[in-house]
């Protein structure tokens, strides 16, 4: 399982975002807006894989 490296503003950020530019993209400004699925995917798990290649984590550490 991932472990727990996004903070709950953070997380917040992320999907608001994300379904932001899912909305766009679906609303037809761009098939590069599909790129929305990224942050709303690691917003909702909680998780980023680029956080943990570079040590980084928005959390408090007491989270798994």
């Amino acid at each position: 399982m991932l472990k727990k490296n996004v903070g709950t503003v953070d997380k917040i950020l992320r999907i608001v975002i994300g379904l932001a530019l899912l909305a766009g993209a679906l609303a037809g400004y761009g098939a590069w807006m599909w790129i929305g699925l990224i942050p709303l995917f690691t917003g909702l798990l909680g998780s980023c894989p680029l956080y943990t290649v570079f040590g980084f984590r928005t959390c408090p550490l007491d989270n798994k």
